[in-house]
């Protein structure tokens, strides 16, 4: 069985200041409330997922179809690669370095006569700005512009015609190879332009981050042999460290094709896909109405994505830091990010609160691939937010060979008085199969249903935990189309399994899943008798 795992950072939406937001001056930052009254924002399908039912968000629905959090971020820093890195289970207690006053003259001097280019600007500056006030003294001189920001970034811009974008790369790499030790910037930043004066930017920045200092997320998985796909920047962001596969995008919308794309395949493991288009295009520049816009395009391609997810597929949206649109700053801002998390076999309108870090997310997704995440800074979620068939192996059966085996144990059924013959297949959340047949008696009541003696026989051997059931009926030698279970089979699955169950119903040429709640949705069970589970 192959499991996959979809994590979309909706780059830099965060959703309300983080409590220590003073001591980054974002006091009032909020950018999801910047943008969620505006004309151009209309996401149906995040509010139905459950967006505004988020800690501290309001407005939202009465049963999302997802499990939802805030989650803290406990690095010391709001900048792209700590928010990342967080997420893929490493924090930072140190920040990173910046430059609120420019580079040193170590530095500028050793990038100068390494590339054999002078410098222009070195101070913080906007990036659309830099090109406007510099761009025309570097196309006559060659000199590199050379910027940052609020956040540790070290950017250089130069235009195609002056300086060639391999070129720039390659000036980016020695400026990483420069920026080690205590001036470890987080990215080197290709930021190349174009066109006459003012110029634009083009779409072939290129981010040249740290490697991270010890395993994360990825090298986890892709130890365990599972595949580490990335879609936009998180090749740059890890330096390529445990990617396997690397996708580029332009924008927003190409990455979305590109996540849809992936959708199509067969891998096996985690699918990790940044859009910086929010961030990149809006945050940074102020842009309300367009970082409102950017939001409702993602939210009709996310309606496609959500009907072409697979069974066994898990999706977690979230971000990794904010920028508030609407205050007086470009920076990034420190607040928390949301995790909305959906799939089949996800639980619906489970609210987690607010989580005491964005790692909290890595923990989840190994556990759902059965990998050890002790290494990782956070603590999983997955079994407050899963039904027990997500918590199954990757080797578990299938569910037309679990059918398989329930159709197997019909044939040892004991029915002479209705020559009606039933098995059942139980799966507990290890992977482990009890099979069941009915047997009937002459006096009737005492007959058992093969799901009662599938579900006895388990727990006889002291399981307690179950992931879904396979029956197949019909009469000797034959399977009909769908068997469902009898009223007090229904009880009897709802005493020891919740409302997420999974039954397998039909017969091997074709099943269908059904969820308990599906087909008995309002359960007696011990809660109405005040206990606990």
């Amino acid at each position: 069985m192959k499991k996959r795992a979809f994590i979309i950072v909706l780059d830099s939406m965060g959703v309300g200041e983080l409590p220590d937001a003073a001591l980054w001056h974002d006091e009032g930052s909020n950018t999801l409330g910047a943008i969620r009254d505006h004309e151009n924002f209309y996401c149906p399908n995040l509010r139905r997922l459950g967006l505004f039912n988020i800690e501290g968000v309001g407005g939202g629905v009465d049963r999302p179809a997802g499990t939802v959090a805030r989650m803290a971020e406990r690095s010391m820093g709001k900048d792209t690669t700590t928010g990342h890195w967080e997420i893929a289970g490493l924090t930072s207690p140190k920040a990173m370095p910046t430059y609120p006053d420019g580079f040193p003259a170590e530095v500028i001097g050793e990038f100068e006569r390494r590339t054999g280019r002078k410098v222009l600007c070195n101070k913080p500056y906007s990036g659309t700005d830099v090109i406007r006030d510099y761009g025309r003294e570097h196309a006559a001189t060659g000199a590199l512009i050379v910027y940052t920001s609020a956040d540790s970034v070290f950017q250089i811009a130069a235009h195609e015609d002056v300086v060639p974008v391999e070129e720039l790369y390659r000036y980016c790499e020695i400026a990483r190879e420069i920026l080690q030790g205590e001036h470890a910037v987080g990215r080197v930043i290709a930021r190349p332009f174009t066109g006459e004066y003012p110029y634009v930017r083009t779409a072939r920045r290129h981010d040249f981050s740290l490697t991270p200092p010890r395993d994360t997320m990825l090298d986890l998985l892709k130890k365990a042999g599972y595949d580490t796909l990335s879609v936009g920047k998180i090749y740059d962001i890890f330096a390529g460290k445990s990617v396997s596969e690397m996708n580029r995008t332009t924008c927003n919308d190409e990455g979305m094709e590109i996540t849809l794309r992936m959708q199509d395949r067969d891998f096996n493991g985690l699918c990790f896909v940044n859009l910086v288009d929010f961030d990149m295009k809006y945050g940074h520049r102020n842009d309300v109405a367009g970082y409102a816009a950017a939001m409702s395009a993602f939210d009709r391609q996310l309606g496609t994505f959500l009907d072409n997810m697979r069974d066994d597929d898990i999706l977690i949206i979230t971000a990794d830091h904010g920028c508030d649109p609407s205050t007086p700053s470009t920076d990034h801002s420190r607040e928390y990010i949301p995790m909305i998390m959906t799939g089949k076999h996800v639980r619906r309108g489970v609210n987690l609160g607010t989580r005491a870090s964005y790692a909290d997310i890595s923990a989840t997704v190994l556990e759902y691939f059965g990998v050890d995440q002790e290494e990782t800074d956070g603590e999983s979620f997955l079994r407050e937010s899963v039904s027990a068939a997500a918590l199954l192996p990757c080797d578990a059966l299938s569910d037309r060979e679990l059918m398989e085996l329930a159709v197997t144990a019909k044939s040892s059924a004991y029915t002479p008085y209705s020559h009606y013959q039933v098995g059942a297949a139980l799966m507990t959340s290890e992977g482990e199969i009890f099979t069941g047949c009915n047997i009937e008696n002459a006096t009737y009541t005492p007959t058992v249903c093969a799901e009662r003696v599938a579900f006895f026989k388990a727990v006889s051997a002291g399981r307690r935990d179950f992931a879904k059931i396979a029956i197949a009926g019909g009469r000797e030698g034959e399977v009909a189309r769908m068997c469902t279970p009898c009223g007090v089979c229904r009880q009897v699955i709802a005493e020891f399994c919740d409302q997420d169950f999974i039954l397998v119903l039909g017969n091997p040429e074709e099943t269908r899943e059904f969820r308990l709640s599906e087909i008995l949705p309002l359960t007696f069970t011990k809660k109405d008798l005040g206990q606990s589970e």
